[in-house]
């Protein structure tokens, strides 16, 4: 009888952590309207609000070359932390080697609330991305800007426009 009381109890906890269905929501995090507030971008109860209030933790945050903490972060340092935290997920370090090798391209078309935008700012003759930010909704993404540090920007804003390489969601 222990011996099937001991199954019953462990084929429960099985189903119970192998659900992949993700909460909109923990418990804690701000509300849409506080977060719209914060984030610029219009955020509803059938966004994944975790994404939005992590990144709201992070804004104004410093850019610091190499950095990937709240005391400083560059682009990919940003866009590797809060992938780990929100969709516990490692990335690679640089914004080309995410997109060669934690994603397939997409088109701007095709951009869904966290996907990754990449752009090619500077000179370089390069087709690689040297910047790389996520995606929120309506246009807008969130990055770590190299003169406003962690900030949300607009698609559409010429900068992006022009430096604008590709989309990329990232492989499961």
């Amino acid at each position: 009888m222990k011996r099937y009381a001991f199954l019953f109890l462990i084929s429960g906890l099985l189903c119970l952590t192998g659900c992949k269905s993700r909460p909109k929501y923990l418990a804690g995090t701000p509300s849409p309207r506080e977060l719209s507030a914060r984030l610029g971008v219009h955020v509803t109860e059938s966004d994944y609000r975790y994404l939005y209030a992590e990144g709201a933790e992070w804004l104004g945050v410093p850019h610091r070359t190499g950095g990937t903490s709240k005391r400083g972060v560059d682009c990919s340092g940003f866009v590797g932390a809060m992938y780990r935290k929100v969709y516990g997920r490692a990335l690679c370090r640089s914004a080309a080697d995410i997109l060669k090798n934690d994603c397939r391209r997409i088109g701007k078309g095709s951009l869904q609330e966290g996907d990754l935008v990449f752009f090619r700012t500077g000179k370089s003759r390069k087709k690689a991305p040297n910047h790389v930010g996520i995606y929120l909704k309506n246009g807008k993404f969130i990055h770590a800007s190299s003169s406003r540090g962690v900030t949300v920007s607009s698609l559409s804003e010429p900068y992006y426009v022009r430096t604008w390489l590709t989309g990329g969601r990232v492989r499961k």
